[in-house]
Formats: structure tokens, C-alpha cells, sequence
């Protein structure tokens, strides 16, 4: 059984004109196993999941378990709108080897999804999956928050061992903490709040911020877990800024031209999502700067 600990990169897809750029993947893919990282998501929400077709999910999916090959845990998005997609999708990530699947809420009925109803997808999910599943929490894309209750509930399944909270509501990730037995995880979903997650009980995070500063990521937790708050505190701080520009601010777009910024490969995401203008890509070189983690851009 997977132990989630740590700093996990909810990793970009980088695409050449709208293909999958293989060879991109494996370059970047080499720099976070060479980081702090304990692990990488493939297609998460940075991933931009919803974008790709059932056969590239799987592909990539598969990709990225040969090459990490056994160095670091690999969690594979495979939350879709229909239960038995789901469940085949995770079943495909099974056999490729990954070490869980990470499963957001469907969202297209959501007048229809109450409690009752996550309640039977997520378990219908988690009794089929053979490798561990992780809910995923993420109210400002779906529109749907997993309310801590929930949460709570879902935790009894044995085969559901964590959660990753987007929604960024620290009084309800403290509920989660508080009302889940000690052996369900749960990790931030933002470097905007990993800190005062982890000192509520959270057991790491999984950042999209982490793609670009994987390790200064990680040195928050290291920071926090070695008793010194104070460097913690300092470092979570510093990344404020630079993690609002490449979430809520720009998005996937944002992260994917910080990550060229920094030396990786980022490119344009897939269509319809649209790529930084030139104003924006200086206003980012600026905020990467500001930083202080990388040589003036």
C-alpha cells in the first residue's frame, strides 16, 4: 500500500503544435526525479486531462511509469463523468503500474451531485480499483465541493487511503483532518496554503507550483517537519506570489511558460486554453524574479 508523504508535481502535458511531445516528458521527467519531489501525478488538472482522449490518457499514463521505472511513486488522474470509465481507466492504470489513481468529482449533472450520490460513485470506484484510490477536491473547476462530512464518510473505505484539497478552505481541511481515521492522508492541493495544512495534520501536498520549484516545495514540509517554523514560514511566504501567478491568476498557461522560464520544457497547452501574451510573459519573468530561486530572466 502506498504511504503518501511529501511533495508530489501534479505534472504538465507538453504538446508540439497539439501532439504529445514524448520526448519533451522525458526530459522534464528527469529533472523532478532528480528533485526533492516523493512523487509525481500524471494527469491531474495541470495535466490538462479533460483536454485528451481516452487512448492518450492511457499512453501517457503508461509512459510515465516505464520511465520513472520504480524511482519514486507515479498517481494517475483518472477521474472521468461516468463511473464506468472511471473504473476502466483506473483498472488501465493498474496495469501499467501506477501506485494509485487520483479521482476528481464528476461535474457535468452537478445539480444531481449530492452527497448520496459521491458517496456511491467514489465507493463503486474504490471497490473496483485494484491500487489505492485518492479523492480529489477541486470546487473552483467542477463546481462542486466534497464537503468535510463527506469526506469523513468515504474515508471508512479501505481502498480509499487520502484526499487532495484544492479548495483551499483551511477550516474544513482541519474537519477532514480531525473526523478521518489517522492512516487517511490528506495533502494540500496548493503551495498557497501547504503550510498551515501541514500544521494542522496534512501530510504533504500535491502543487503545481511544485513543476517549476520543485524543491523549495518540499523544503517548506522539511522546514516545518524539522521543527524550524520560522525558515517554513519565510519560504511559504516567498512562494505566494509566483504560485497565484501560475494558478488562479493564469493557469495552466501561466504554469507552462514559467516552466520554459526556468529551463524545462512548458510549450502551449492543447487548445482551447490559449498561451501567456508577450505582456503577460513579462509581467511573469518579473514575478519569477522576485523569487529569488532563479538567476534575473
Amino acid at each position: 500500500m502506498l504511504k503518501l508523504h511529501g511533495i508530489y508535481a501534479p505534472i504538465a502535458t507538453p504538446f508540439v503544435g497539439e501532439e504529445v511531445a514524448y520526448d519533451k516528458l522525458e526530459a522534464n521527467l528527469k529533472f523532478w526525479l532528480d528533485s526533492k519531489l516523493a512523487g509525481i501525478v500524471v494527469l491531474g488538472s495541470n495535466g490538462e486531462f479533460v483536454l485528451l482522449e481516452p487512448a492518450e490518457r492511457e499512453r501517457l499514463i503508461s509512459f510515465c511509469c516505464e520511465k520513472v521505472a520504480g524511482r519514486k511513486p507515479v498517481v494517475a488522474g483518472t477521474g472521468a463523468e461516468s463511473t464506468r470509465e472511471t473504473i476502466r481507466l483506473s483498472k488501465k492504470a493498474a496495469e501499467a503500474g501506477a501506485d494509485a489513481v487520483l479521482i476528481v468529482t464528476p461535474s457535468y449533472y452537478k445539480g444531481s451531485y449530492n452527497d448520496a450520490a459521491l458517496k456511491k460513485y467514489f465507493f463503486d470506484i474504490a471497490d473496483a480499483s485494484p491500487i489505492p484510490v485518492i479523492l480529489y477536491n477541486m470546487p473552483r473547476n467542477t463546481g462542486i465541493n466534497m464537503s468535510s462530512k463527506l469526506v469523513a464518510e468515504l474515508a471508512t473505505h479501505p481502498n480509499i487511503i487520502g484526499i487532495k484539497d484544492s479548495g483551499g478552505n483551511i477550516v474544513q481541511i482541519g474537519e477532514i483532518i480531525k473526523n478521518t481515521p489517522s492512516d487517511f492522508v490528506v495533502f494540500a492541493g496548493s503551495a498557497s496554503f501547504l503550510l498551515p495544512a501541514l500544521v494542522l495534520g496534512a501530510k504533504g501536498g500535491t502543487l503545481a507550483l511544485a513543476n517549476v520549484f520543485p524543491n523549495q516545495c518540499a523544503e517548506v514540509q522539511e522546514y516545518y517537519e524539522a521543527g524550524d517554523l520560522e525558515a517554513a514560514r519565510n519560504l511559504q511566504l516567498r512562494l505566494l506570489e509566483i504560485n497565484a501567478a501560475v494558478t488562479t491568476r493564469w493557469g495552466v498557461a501561466g504554469l507552462k511558460a514559467a516552466m520554459d522560464m526556468v529551463g524545462l520544457y512548458g510549450g502551449d497547452p492543447r487548445p482551447p486554453l490559449l498561451p501567456l501574451g508577450p505582456e503577460e510573459r513579462e509581467e511573469l519573468r518579473n514575478i519569477l524574479a522576485r523569487t529569488g530561486f532563479v538567476e534575473p530572466l
